[in-house]
């Protein structure tokens, strides 16, 4: 791997800052409403509006799942949130977030021909967030929330997943846990390892490692080779604040109670001895993982520094200090671990099914078609899960997340993987062509043209 000097990379990393400071006030945003029925005069809207409107209206008053039929309320997404930890900026409000929800929008449509809206709520109350979020269900085929601070986003799923009648993800959580999965079920053929004889350290305690823990269990780890890292050092259940963590954390207490049997006490040092793989989601670094904690990792290590904008280590400096197989966060370097390969296929797939959950194992399934997909191309070192730029990625995750959802029972309508495949690509196709459309068109204006 090419060595990059430190100024080189910050400045490729401060490159996209300048440009959306330049592009965002251009476009004004980056989404719109279009419609996607024919007008082909002003009589048109006697059938899209009054009076005729009113015969699909009291179809859904009789049986309101019409509305997946006669609206588009089955490819509406709502993307969710109060502005509390919002990238890596932290509690900025509602308003200052409203650039990323629509960012989020914008990679539905184009990587899953899904129609998002960004919500953006003025309440930081989770009980307020919920009540909200059952408020607007009756508009949308699914909830994506987003950027919502820990510990009550954990709350606020829960809850959520058990009173809505429409599918609730939380992308922090299900969908970098998600995408890490994938890249670890491959990394670990590489090396001529096993799931269920890996250990593995996690450094960090937030939303997306304690999801990350929960998935590679149900991936095929066994728990007890698990050892996870916060603020405060490894989880354990003699820890001093163990009481808090049952009051306030249950799901730091449940890591406490099911992992680290061996029950080691430190910190990330401590952790990472003798492990085969460790997975960071903590703060930016460089530094925050040293080298000399890798050299004391087991042979062929796995190390999956997550942090962005810069990783918690080099990927250069953990492969001199004995790593075979590195992954970040950024797509500059190999293996990118990015959310962005998970949320618009597996949304894909649960609204083709009009699904009423997404379960851990359709998250699960979607990791392991992304390793499939991947494996299929030939994985080796520096290509553990694909890219982004890789369109098949979201038709065939579809599938996958689909037919996993259609075994559960949590399906409204069942169709044959290859009627969901052929719809799933239509749709997603649709949505790329009608951007390159408009760009051709000039409806969309090149702001250097």
């Amino acid at each position: 791997m090419k060595k990059v000097t430190v100024d080189e990379l910050l400045a490729k990393a401060e490159q996209p800052s300048k440009d959306a400071m330049r592009l965002h006030p251009f476009y004004k945003g980056k989404i719109e409403v279009i419609p996607k029925c024919r007008i082909r005069d002003f009589n048109d809207f006697a059938i899209w509006y009054t009076p005729g409107v009113a015969m699909p209206c009291k179809e859904i008053y009789k049986d309101k799942e019409k509305a997946y039929e006669l609206t588009n309320k089955g490819n509406f997404v709502a993307v969710v949130s109060d502005g509390t930890r919002v990238l890596g900026l932290g509690d900025i409000g509602p308003e200052a977030s409203l650039p990323v929800m629509e960012g989020k929008a914008l990679l539905y449509k184009y990587l899953g021909g899904v129609d998002a809206f960004p919500i953006c709520l003025g309440t930081k109350d989770p009980e307020e967030i919920i009540k909200a979020v059952k408020w607007i269900q009756p508009t949308f085929g699914g909830i994506n929330l987003e950027d919502i601070s820990h510990p009550k986003c954990f709350y606020i799923l829960d809850t959520l997943r058990k009173e809505t009648e429409i599918p609730v993800w939380h992308d922090d959580q299900q969908g970098t846990a998600c995408v890490t999965v994938a890249g670890l079920i491959n990394a670990v053929k590489i090396v001529n390892k096993t799931m269920k004889d890996i250990k593995v350290a996690l450094i960090g305690a937030g939303a997306a490692n304690i999801a990350t823990s929960r998935l590679i269990v149900k991936a095929g780890v066994n728990p007890e080779n698990i050892i996870v890292v916060d603020s405060k050092g490894i989880l354990h259940k003699d820890r001093e604040d163990r009481e808090s963590l049952k009051e306030k954390f249950k799901e730091k207490w449940h890591i406490c109670e099911t992992t680290n049997i061996r029950g080691i006490k430190g910190e990330a040092p401590q952790a990472m001895e003798g492990a085969d793989v460790v997975i960071s989601a903590s703060k930016p670094g460089p530094g925050v993982i040293q080298q000399e904690w890798i050299k004391n990792m087991a042979e062929d290590a796995i190390v999956f520094a997550e942090a962005n904008p810069i990783p918690e280590i080099w990927p250069w400096e953990a492969k001199e200090a004995g790593a075979r197989i590195v992954a970040t966060g950024r797509s500059d370097f190999p293996n990118q671990v990015n959310n962005s390969l998970g949320f618009p296929g597996i949304f894909r797939g649960a609204l083709d099914i009009r699904a009423t959950h997404i379960t851990d194992e359709m998250c699960i399934e979607a990791a392991r078609e992304l390793a499939r997909i991947a494996e299929d191309n030939g994985i080796h070192e520096d290509y553990i899960i694909p890219n982004m730029d890789e369109w098949e990625v979201f038709p065939r995750e579809a599938v996958a997340v689909g037919s996993k959802g259609i075994e559960q029972g949590v399906a409204r309508i069942q169709t044959t993987p290859e009627e969901r495949l052929q719809q799933a690509e239509r749709i997603i196709k649709k949505a790329r062509d009608e951007v390159q459309s408009m760009m051709e068109q000039n409806f969309i204006i090149d702001p250097d043209a």
